[in-house]
């Protein structure tokens, strides 16, 4: 079984939007988790949950390299993670082998933030965020597919797995590899105080935070990432591969 909803977290959060952000993880993942956890009959408990989480568990730790056993950050999004996965242990309780993919950036040209930069950046808008040092731990959404589909068939693998490329960047790399893939220019930085006023706290936490993640448990188990080169792999998106 794979559970991965929860509320959109682009925008300013208000004390609202954090609270629907919030309810929308923990009450789904908490009521799922108890159904597993209480199955019974023909079909009995599923062999696995997959129960979504994210790389915002470690908060920003500059360059800091982050594996599957870094210790949880501090700030609303740590915390979210925190208490996201423990909302999916009845069903490891259960004795069902639970995955908590900790996904990271994850691009396509349908949807999230390359979705949301690709049309500044071919009008040629595009550039650094902040001061463009922060890492961002990005991964493709094939290689999540990909990924998600592993963990299922593969039991050495449970608790929480890195979703991101073997590859981090940071911001600077990021955008100037986008303007490579797009063949336009990456001049116009975005400061960080435009980002705060207009963002709010999402600004701190999401954009300008730094996470260099690793996906240590997915190397060990011998995934086969599809877009480990994030110059490939926007390549791959914008047409060009």
């Amino acid at each position: 079984m794979v559970h991965l909803a929860g509320r959109n977290l682009a925008g300013r959060w208000s004390s609202q939007m954090k609270r629907e952000i919030r309810e929308s993880r923990l009450l789904g993942t908490a009521t799922i988790s108890r159904a597993v956890a209480a199955a019974f009959g023909a079909c009995g408990k599923p062999s696995v949950l997959v129960s979504a989480s994210a790389i915002g568990y470690y908060g920003s730790r500059g360059s800091e390299l982050l594996t599957e056993s870094s210790s949880s950050g501090t700030g609303y999004l740590a915390e979210l993670c925190r208490d996201w996965e423990a909302a999916a242990s009845p069903a490891a309780e259960a004795g069902v082998r639970l995955v908590l993919p900790r996904l990271g950036v994850v691009l396509s040209g349908e949807g999230g933030a390359l979705a949301r930069l690709l049309p500044i950046f071919r009008l040629g808008f595009g550039g650094r965020v902040g001061n463009g040092r922060q890492y961002w731990s990005w991964i493709t959404l094939e290689d999540v597919v990909a990924a998600i589909e592993f963990a299922i068939a593969n039991p050495s693998l449970s608790g929480p797995v890195n979703l991101t490329s073997p590859n981090p960047v940071t911001n600077a790399g990021f955008t100037a590899a986008l303007a490579r893939a797009l063949r336009r220019p990456a001049l116009l930085p975005i400061p960080a105080f435009v980002l705060r006023l207009a963002l709010g706290e999402m600004a701190d936490e999401a954009l300008l935070a730094s996470q260099r993640v690793q996906p240590e448990k997915l190397l060990k188990a011998g995934f086969p990432f599809a877009h480990p080169q994030l110059d490939e792999a926007l390549a791959q998106i914008c047409g060009r591969g």
